[in-house]
């Protein structure tokens, strides 16, 4: 492995550690979604994996425009990450406590997004590539949709189904 030595060489593995990490989310989504209680969660999670699909799209967009073919390179914060939603579906029942605990994967998996996309859009702006930039803003603002959305479906029905004794 070559060393970093330029934000230019950074942004690039960056790029490609994003790129990694929503291929992961592809293969994982379809999974917790039918892992899931709620019509609402299993809703949203659906609708995410094709806004995810989009997010691949635009860094292969990204990727050409830089004159770069798409690589991925392991994200490993993402795989662990998934690994600990399918932790919680394995413990659980299927049941608002375990929407509530995909809910909390769910949203630390946005939030670990929500920093490496804002940190990448930051180096594209500093770097001057604009278009790129405008794509990575893009994906960034559906990345705090996607968080809203859960944070709303958790504290509008399914914490509170959770919380009811059995």
């Amino acid at each position: 492995m070559n060393k970093i030595r330029s934000l230019d060489e950074l942004f690039l593995e960056e790029l490609k550690d994003l790129y990694s990490a929503e291929n992961q989310l592809i293969k994982a989504l379809p999974k917790i979604a039918k892992a899931t209680n709620s019509n609402e969660l299993k809703s949203a999670i659906e609708n995410h994996l094709e806004e995810t699909k989009n997010h691949a799209s635009r860094l292969e967009e990204a990727f050409k425009e830089l004159g770069h073919r798409p690589v991925q390179v392991t994200c490993k914060a993402m795989k662990g990450l998934i690994e600990e939603g399918e932790e919680v579906v394995h413990k659980a029942d299927k049941c608002a406590a375990r929407d509530a605990g995909i809910i909390g994967a769910a949203q630390r998996v946005e939030h670990y997004e929500i920093a490496a996309y804002g940190t990448a859009h930051s180096h594209a702006s500093l770097l001057g590539y604009n278009r790129v930039e405008e794509l990575l803003q893009e994906t960034l603002d559906e990345e705090k949709k996607a968080n809203q959305k859960l944070n709303d479906i958790a504290e509008d029905s399914v914490n509170e189904e959770a919380n009811q004794k059995v």
